[in-house]
């Protein structure tokens, strides 16, 4: 199994990368504030326009280390990405498959399920862990959820079809994602999911675990011999990682929603760690982003038992795992794709 290795975040919007030798220098106003040697580096993600000289991209992109770009938003812009590794083979697999509708809707059936299945065993865990906290309403949410569950589990249904039963069985969810937040601070409720841009504290933490999961999918798909920009759910469109999209939908309740839980229950972030923009976009401050980027560090490095694979593995490494499940499904090693499920 592939070795865990760091992930340089850049939170500081006025930051500037460049090369020096086989290091990544991290420059603000000209000034290097910090130098980090490349063979260290898993990936970098930067949240900011400023940039990376051609040298620093050429540095990344030989040393297979994935340089992706994100708005302060949490909003994927860009991604310079390592050598190509795998065989072609199975990368034309990968596009034709993604060219068939009804092939692509068989797999994007597993993403869903996946993720939908998380977010069950979400609203599970609460109602087991705080039965005072469940109402009509959190109930009356859970079943629709685990009947359109069930329901899909047992269905074919076409791409149009499975997304929007994935859009509305995910509403149910969100209706009772204000419930699990256990601090009644006010600047801490939960009303829908709001995006581009987050328009509440929660959503903005939302947002941005969501983007550091974005980013370690694409890199995980290319690892693997992927390509990380044609999906099977998520459409071609110029630009979007559409399959790190997909693979990222059964990590968003285990790996996003219960982080960012963990951070508001445990007071891990307050209300005055975010700033509010004049077009009401909610923002964490660079102070707190780093605050949240050590804690989500940390929680990369905790092991679990993987479902599947049936073995121990560090939590950041899920998305490769799964990334390689998915490449072992598309040559046909294995009859389909096994969704991440948490237990």
């Amino acid at each position: 199994m592939r070795k865990l290795r760091n992930v340089l975040y850049i939170t500081n919007p006025d930051t500037y990368l460049s090369r020096d030798g086989e290091s990544v220098t991290v420059l603000v106003e000209r000034k290097e504030i910090a130098r980090v040697p490349i063979h260290n580096l898993e990936g970098i993600v930067c949240f900011g326009f400023m940039g990376a000289s051609p040298a620093l991209m050429e540095l990344c992109h030989s040393h297979d280390v994935g340089l992706s770009f994100v708005s302060p938003y949490g909003k994927f812009l860009a991604r310079v990405g390592g050598k190509v590794s795998g065989n072609v083979l199975l990368r034309k697999k990968q596009y034709a498959l993604s060219d068939d509708e009804s092939e692509s809707a068989k797999i994007a059936k597993y993403f869903v399920l996946g993720k939908l299945l998380n977010c069950r065993s979400v609203l599970q865990r609460f109602s087991r862990d705080y039965p005072n906290g469940v109402d009509s309403e959190f109930t009356g949410n859970f079943t629709r959820l685990s009947e359109g569950v069930s329901r899909l589990k047992d269905e074919e249904l076409p791409l149009n079809e499975l997304r929007g039963m994935e859009g509305m069985l995910s509403k149910f969810y969100f209706s009772c994602f204000d419930d699990l937040i256990l601090s009644r601070n006010p600047a801490f409720s939960f009303d829908g999911r709001s995006r581009r841009p987050p328009l509440d504290r929660v959503n903005a933490l939302l947002s941005f675990s969501y983007s550091l999961i974005a980013a370690d999918c694409a890199s995980a798909l290319e690892s693997v011999g992927l390509d990380p920009q044609v999906g099977f759910l998520h459409r071609l469109r110029p630009g979007r990682p559409s399959l790190a999209l997909d693979l990222m939908e059964e990590f968003r309740p285990y790996l996003g929603d219960r982080f960012v839980l963990s951070l508001i229950n445990n007071h891990v972030v307050k209300a005055a760690d975010f700033v509010v923009k004049e077009n009401g976009a909610v923002l964490l401050t660079d102070e707190a982003r780093k605050t949240v980027l050590t804690a989500w560090q940390k929680r990369k490095m905790e092991e679990i038992m993987h479902p599947y694979l049936e073995e121990k593995i560090e939590i950041g490494l899920l998305p490769y795992a799964q990334a390689l499940l998915l490449a072992r499904h598309l040559r046909g090693d294995i009859d389909g794709y096994p969704p991440f499920l948490m237990r």
